[in-house]
């Protein structure tokens, strides 16, 4: 009886993440930004950390190395990244954020927050640190290695 449960817990989870997902992009074409959720998530992170390579980029998107090159492809096309070699290792890639990837998540930033606060309303903070804790729980209980 508890695994059902539990089931239910992850389905939930699962639905609620593509829910959240499926809104903000709904929003993104409504608001003709120009780019997908997944393109605001690799330009936001560079934002925060320019001058890193495709790897670090990757792994703080929560993106495998193929989808982050196909979406970094277009953000270099949009020119709102640039790939530049890596001076001590020429199998890497360093990407950084241009001057128009810059503006894009300054005009941006206020947009997302809008949307993102969608989901929040009705809660209360202590529905927030109920529910970090028990997300942090689930992420760390399936952490993975590096080579995973």
């Amino acid at each position: 009886m508890q695994e059902e449960a539990f089931n239910r817990y992850s389905l939930l989870l699962d639905c609620t993440a593509r829910r959240v997902k499926q809104y903000a992009q709904l929003q993104f074409n409504q608001g003709n930004y120009g780019v997908t959720v997944d393109q605001w998530i690799v330009l936001k992170n560079l934002n925060e950390s320019d001058n890193i390579t495709q790897k670090e980029l990757a792994k703080l998107c929560g993106k495998d190395q193929p989808t982050l090159t196909r979406i970094l492809d277009l953000l270099v096309k949009k020119e709102f990244v640039s790939r530049v070699m890596h001076e001590q290792d020429r199998r890497s890639f360093i990407v950084r954020l241009t001057d128009k990837g810059r503006t894009k998540v300054k005009e941006m930033t206020p947009y997302v927050k809008d949307i993102r606060m969608k989901a929040w309303e009705n809660l209360e903070e202590s529905d927030f640190k109920h529910l970090q804790r028990i997300l942090n729980t689930i992420y760390k209980n399936l952490e993975l290695n590096d080579n995973d």
